[in-house]
């Protein structure tokens, strides 16, 4: 049985590879659009663990099998516009910090997902959340202007939507975290917090003040759910983690439009 799991998990990463090498050939224009990019990194690192997690615990909701191969392709395609675009010393030395931490990752992520296993695999995420998220900062502080560090905030709710999805995913397939609740607590607070600022921000438009409006609400899903001893399926922790990503990620893309106006 664990064979043929094997066997079919290796040959849809064949198939996934293969057709989605070219979906991600990007080439970056404009410092902000390089901040936004950069700012999909760290949220890549936490969807990879939630469908890791999810494919661990042999829930097919969304596809992570196919999800997971497409999003390691974005991470690599993702990180070589990067390299590309960038022209500071500083930030090439952080982006090749990067590149050395993400081998090791990807060869993991491409293995069946055992849960003896995914404790080391959410450290070594963690790790390259932190040097990803060290490269956004540089590169909207370089940009030096509000939008900016506007892209960096709501690039920033992409990736807390993806973490408070992969923490309630490893718990429910039975990792023990003692520090589940403090990680939890932090991205849900972090992610609050800069809600209020962006719905606040001068740079939002009609469109931008529907969609963080939809996002908030969406997001009371994750406080009921962390107010509650009930267990919640997965499918549905996917589901609404995914409705956030979408919408922040389109408000990410309207505010990195702002910019050339």
């Amino acid at each position: 049985m664990l064979e043929d799991f094997e066997k079919y998990f290796k040959r849809i990463l064949a198939v996934s590879v293969f057709s989605t090498n070219i979906l991600f050939a990007i080439e970056i224009s404009s410092l902000s659009q390089a901040v936004d990019i950069a700012g999909k990194q760290r949220m890549y690192t936490q969807r990879m663990l939630k469908d890791y997690a999810m494919i661990g615990m042999n829930n097919t909701y969304g596809d992570p099998h196919k999800d997971l191969t497409k999003t390691i392709n974005a991470f690599s395609d993702h990180l070589k516009a990067l390299k590309e675009y960038v022209t500071n010393d500083a930030l090439r030395e952080e982006l090749n910090k990067v590149e050395k931490l993400w081998q090791p990752i990807r060869k993991e992520l491409q293995t069946v997902p055992n849960l003896q296993k995914v404790g080391k695999l959410q450290a070594d995420l963690e790790v390259l959340l932190k040097a990803s998220d060290t490269v956004t900062r540089q590169l909207a502080k370089e940009s030096g202007n509000t939008s900016g560090k506007i892209v960096n905030m709501a690039g920033r709710q992409r990736m807390l939507s993806q973490r408070m999805a992969s923490l309630y995913m490893l718990k429910v397939w039975g990792v023990e975290d003692p520090n589940f609740k403090m990680k939890l607590d932090e991205s849900m607070k972090l992610f609050k917090s800069s809600l209020l600022t962006l719905e606040g921000s001068s740079l939002n438009s009609d469109e931008t003040k529907i969609l963080l409006t939809k996002v908030k609400r969406s997001f009371m899903f994750f406080e009921m759910m962390n107010r509650s001893k009930s267990k919640f399926v997965p499918t549905l922790i996917y589901k609404k983690s995914d409705e956030i990503l979408k919408n922040m990620n389109r408000v990410t893309e309207l505010y990195v439009k702002s910019e050339s106006k």
